[in-house]
């Protein structure tokens, strides 16, 4: 069995792509070049394929830049030490307008020539962020889609499943998980912000991260600029 997985080099995709390989599908690793601030993620997840067993992985380039309209993908400043109680009020300016949509859309495209039924995708409605792609309703509307717009969908070959294991777990379960399956999160790069390669300590996405580790009684592996 083949399965796609969207892998960006972080915390969540590394965690999600060991979670296709626990469940026995022959995995094919996918990251995405849309012109975004934190280009280190795509070294990160070319490591992460290769140290988990990926059977294959390709980098798409898409110039997301073009249109901007968010802090990753245009002249805006990443947001720096908000309180965590803030970080899920409203849609924060580091969402890239159509992003989630955009990538399934091109890995549904590689699923169905690789003859695949099964995505997996790193998102979480617990620890989201305020991103409207990864809510549970996001995902079943567009597996329903896809199951309308495909070859396979129509003839009857067998339904697409896009499985999102961490979409109901915190930060802190998630990296329990991922360590129990083997990931080697050093690996790994979560910064929306990075310093000379290495991440902030400061954007949302490095302030969940470091608190999951704390609650899990983990100490993240990451040297952080501050």
């Amino acid at each position: 069995m083949r399965a796609v997985c969207l892998l960006s080099g972080g915390l969540d995709s590394a965690t999600t792509l060991a979670c296709a390989l626990r469940d026995g599908f022959e995995v094919y690793s996918i990251s995405f070049d849309y012109g975004q601030r934190h280009q280190v993620e795509l070294e990160c997840a070319q490591r992460v394929s290769d140290a988990l067993g990926a059977a294959a992985h390709k980098v798409i380039k898409i110039d997301l830049r073009a249109f901007g309209g968010s802090a990753l993908t245009a002249d805006i400043d990443v947001p720096k030490g908000r309180p965590t109680a803030e970080m899920g009020e409203g849609i924060p300016i580091t969402y890239v307008p159509a992003r989630n949509t955009v990538f399934l859309s091109i890995a549904l495209a590689w699923a169905e020539v690789l003859g695949a039924t099964d995505i997996y995708l790193g998102v979480n409605a617990v620890d989201y962020s305020g991103y409207p792609d990864c809510r549970p309703e996001y995902i079943e509307a567009f597996e329903k889609m896809a199951n309308l717009a495909t070859k396979a969908g129509v003839e009857g070959h067998g339904a697409l499943k896009i499985h999102t294991p961490l979409i109901s777990l915190s930060k802190a379960e998630i990296i329990q998980l991922g360590v129990s399956l083997g990931v080697d999160y050093g690996l790994t790069h979560s910064c929306y912000d990075p310093v000379e390669g290495r991440p902030c300590g400061r954007c949302d996405s490095c302030q969940l991260r470091l608190a999951g580790f704390v609650e899990a009684g983990l100490r993240d592996p990451l040297e952080y600029a501050g």
